[in-house]
C-alpha cells in the first residue's frame, strides 16, 4: 500500500477547491483497504477505551460534505469497534421551533461530548455558514435583531458569524476538547452516479428526495462556500482536514488514520492508577474473590 503523508490533508494555507483531489490512489486492492480499516479501527477504539478512563478530554469529530458525500456509512465503519458509551452520534437537521429560541450555536453546544466522550457531529455549526448563505432567506427563520430582510445579511453579518464560530471552538478547545474537521470532498460527476444508484436501487430509494437535484444546481455556489468557510477557520486547535471522498472504503481509512495519528500524540492520556490504599491490598481482594463460597 502507498505511504501516505497525512499532513497532506491538513489544511494549513489557502485553498483551492477546483484544484483540490477528490480521489487518491493507494496502490492497494479493496480488500487490503478494508483489511487496514479493521486495524486501525481496532487501535482506535483501544484509544478511547483509555480516553474514557483518563476523563480529562473530549473529541469532537465535525463531518461536512455534500449530499451523498459519505457521511453515514463513514460513521459507521470508522466508529464500528468503539464502546458504545464512549461515542455519540449527532446529526443536525433544519433547526426545530425550540431551537431556533435560542441562538444559532447553542444546538450545538449542548451537543458537546463529555470528558471522556468521543462526539461526532454529522452536519455542524458550519451548516450556519453554508447553507444559510446559499440561502439567506433561513437566516429570517432566526428572528434576529436587526435583521428584518435579506438585504439586512451583509457580508460583515458573515464575518462576524465566522468570528463567533471561531471563538467558540477556540473556547472549546481550550477547555479540553480535541477538534477534527473533516470535509468529505466529492466530485460533481462522482455525486450525479450516486444520486442515479439511489433511483436505480429499491433499497436506496427512500433516500431520493427531489430537493437534492435543486441543490444540486447550487454546487458551484455550495462549493465556494465550503472553500471560505475552510479558509477562514482551519486553524492549529480546530484545523479542517480535506478528504478525497469519491472512493469511500479510502475516504474511511483516511479519515481513521488522521484521527489515530493526531490522537496518540496525546501521551498524557493514560490509564488513571489505582488508589495507594487499593493497590496495597490487591492481593488481598484477589484472595477473597477465589476463597469464595457459592
Amino acid at each position: 500500500m502507498k505511504e501516505v503523508k497525512y499532513s497532506a490533508f491538513k489544511v494549513v494555507k489557502n485553498i483551492d477547491l477546483h484544484k483540490t483531489a477528490t480521489k487518491i490512489d493507494l496502490n492497494a486492492s479493496e480488500d487490503k483497504i478494508k483489511d487496514e480499516m479493521k486495524e486501525i479501527r481496532k487501535d482506535l477504539g483501544d484509544w478511547q477505551d483509555i480516553l474514557y478512563a483518563h476523563k480529562k478530554y473530549s473529541v469532537l469529530i465535525c463531518l461536512q460534505g455534500m449530499d451523498t458525500s459519505g457521511k453515514d456509512s463513514l460513521i459507521r465503519e470508522v466508529f464500528k469497534d468503539f464502546n458504545s458509551r464512549g461515542v455519540v452520534v449527532h446529526s443536525f437537521k433544519v433547526p426545530s421551533e425550540k431551537e431556533l429560541k435560542h441562538d444559532y450555536l447553542w444546538r450545538h453546544y449542548i451537543a458537546l461530548p463529555e470528558r471522556g466522550k468521543f462526539g461526532v457531529f454529522n452536519r455542524t455549526h458550519y451548516e450556519n455558514v453554508l447553507v444559510t448563505r446559499v440561502h439567506p432567506g433561513y437566516i429570517l427563520s432566526e428572528n434576529l435583531p436587526g435583521i428584518n430582510s435579506k438585504n439586512d445579511i451583509t457580508e460583515k453579518f458573515w464575518d462576524k458569524r465566522f468570528e463567533q464560530i471561531q471563538e467558540f471552538e477556540n473556547h472549546i478547545a481550550e477547555n479540553g476538547t480535541i477538534i477534527f474537521k473533516f470535509f468529505l470532498h466529492l466530485s460533481k460527476e462522482e455525486q450525479r452516479q450516486r444520486l442515479l444508484r439511489r433511483l436505480d436501487k429499491p433499497n436506496k430509494n427512500w433516500k431520493f428526495s427531489p430537493g437534492d437535484l435543486k441543490e444540486r444546481e447550487l454546487w458551484d455556489k455550495y462549493q465556494y462556500c465550503y472553500q471560505d468557510a475552510i479558509n477562514r477557520t482551519s486553524t492549529e486547535k480546530a484545523p479542517w482536514y480535506i478528504i478525497p471522498a469519491d472512493d469511500k472504503d479510502t475516504a474511511r481509512y483516511l479519515v481513521a488514520n488522521i484521527l489515530y495519528s493526531e490522537l496518540k500524540k496525546y501521551d498524557d492520556v493514560k490509564e488513571p492508577e489505582l488508589a495507594p490504599e487499593i493497590k496495597k491490598n490487591i492481593d488481598e481482594y484477589r484472595a477473597q474473590l477465589k476463597h469464595e463460597k457459592n
